[in-house]
């Protein structure tokens, strides 16, 4: 599993963020490190103390690196050539926030590090789909597979009752729900129209834009359709899903 480093100039901002991400997504199972502020109460960063942290960080699979601004970037660069050992490192210019929340939930389904780097990257678009900006870029859904076809196939449509909609917290917890189960979503807003788009995906799954009082639509492929299909429900109506029967 890669390793994720905040590096920021500010040492309490580093915390705060990081403390933000965790506690959306408490049972991801990634290391985090940070590099953040010369001193407790300083700002500024320090390139050493983050190729400490990027060699912390490391199990192996690679570590992605986000920065807050300026000389964080300069001191990222600087670190990569301060590294004793080789050491698999992507430098991401995701938003810092948004960024780090998607990389937590993408890492910790074990995905590659190129794959992280690139959710982390589309993390605004939610706030983009959210604001009206004209600018945000469709979500492209995947093509169905072979793998996606076959088995149990379910369509259902549920009403959204959780009076916050599919917001950040219920939202990145629907993601790690699924994540174990064999099956692929997809999920639309029939409400707006917006999707489909694979439910494994915490940034795409954000810019439905689910609000209460409008009509999620679940697609589910594979032999955990129908358990797949009740966390989502549970889900949108601010249960818990127990787990199969």
């Amino acid at each position: 599993m890669i390793g994720l480093v905040v590096v920021s100039h500010s040492r309490p901002l580093a915390r705060a963020a990081i403390a933000l991400a965790t506690e959306l997504l408490p049972t991801q199972p990634v290391h985090i490190e940070m590099a953040a502020g010369s001193y407790e109460n300083t700002l500024g960063t320090d390139a050493v103390a983050v190729a400490e942290a990027i060699t912390a960080a490391d199990s192996g699979d690679g570590v992605l690196v986000l920065m807050d601004l300026g000389s964080a970037i300069l001191s990222a660069e600087t670190a990569l050539e301060l590294l004793e050992s080789p050491v698999r490192v992507r430098l991401c210019a995701a938003p810092f926030i948004e960024g780090l929340i998607a990389a937590l939930a993408t890492a910790g389904a074990g995905t590659d590090l190129e794959e992280v780097a690139r959710e982390a990257e589309k993390a605004l678009d939610a706030k983009r789909a959210q604001l009206g900006d004209e600018h945000t870029p469709p979500a492209e859904p995947p093509p169905l597979t072979t793998q996606h076809t076959t088995g149990r196939h379910t369509v259902s449509i549920f009403e959204v009752t959780n009076p916050h909609g599919l917001h950040a917290r219920p939202a990145a917890e629907l993601v790690a729900a699924l994540r174990d189960l064999d099956a692929h979503i997809e999920l639309r807003n029939a409400t707006t129209g917006a999707g489909p788009i694979p439910a494994d995906s915490l940034t795409r799954l954000l810019t439905l834009n689910i609000l209460p009082g409008q009509q999620l639509e679940v697609t589910a492929f594979g032999p955990d359709a129908t358990d797949a299909t009740e966390v989502v429900r549970s889900s949108v109506r601010g249960g818990s899903y127990p787990g199969p029967t």
